[in-house]
């Protein structure tokens, strides 16, 4: 899942993208609201995260301007504003939610999930099954063939990232992109590596391979290890 933040706050910033990550959500952060508007309307996510009060773009404008592009991803608004004027505005410019500062992580998390929930498809929502692995993607828990297997969080998220493409190659740079959410380096191994050690997670003690190498171009989750 991809999350977009606008927050001009960097403590405040730095604390949602720590737990966020930690959660296995990936993460883009635009400290003022032009460049979060551009981010917005540039890319794919989930769901958004936005401040009112803003550099440069306020962030009702931001919501609107979204909606007006037919954007219609969840968004949760926080604001250290909190009259019932204040939240019934932010709810009539398009946000989905309103969280009102000081707040906890854990509450803003369940609220995350909860409008993932409603928004995405019912099938996806609890949960991802494909060639006998299962993810439940609230739980954060995945078994194959109904045993459990333990996976830290960015395993988790590559896992999840595989199996959303499941039959199709994605190359390291996708994967960095989307699971790691860095520019490509072509000196890193961090993906061969994070790749290895879930394949000996999901595929060791089981008859068929699910997650295969494809030389040069990158990686498929799928149930052979023939392509196509």
């Amino acid at each position: 899942m991809r999350v977009l933040l606008i927050e001009d706050d960097q403590v405040i910033a730095n604390f949602i993208v720590k737990g966020l990550k930690e959660a296995g959500y990936c993460v883009d952060h635009a400290a003022d609201g032009l460049e979060g508007l551009d981010l917005a309307l540039n890319n794919s996510y989930d769901l958004g995260i936005i401040d009112i009060m803003l550099p440069k773009l306020d962030g009702l404008l931001i919501i609107e301007r979204m909606r007006k592009q037919k954007i219609e991803m969840p968004v949760i608004i926080l604001s250290a504003k909190h009259s019932v004027d204040d939240r019934v505005k932010g709810l009539q410019s398009g946000g989905d939610d309103y969280l009102i500062k000081p707040f906890s992580f854990s509450e803003l998390l369940a609220r995350i999930q909860a409008h993932l929930r409603r928004f995405t498809n019912v099938t996806e929502t609890t949960g991802l099954t494909l060639h006998g692995v299962s993810l439940d993607l609230l739980a954060r828990t995945v078994t194959r063939e109904g045993e459990q297997i333990d996976l830290q969080p960015k395993e988790f998220a590559l896992l999840e990232y595989l199996m959303r493409n499941a039959g199709n190659i994605v190359s390291k740079t996708m994967i960095m992109e989307r699971v790691w959410n860095y520019n490509f380096d072509p000196q890193t191994n961090v993906v061969e590596a994070r790749i290895s050690k879930l394949r000996e997670k999901v595929d060791k003690n089981f008859n068929a391979s699910l997650i295969h190498t494809i030389r040069g171009l990158g990686y498929v989750f799928k149930k052979n290890d023939s392509f196509p």
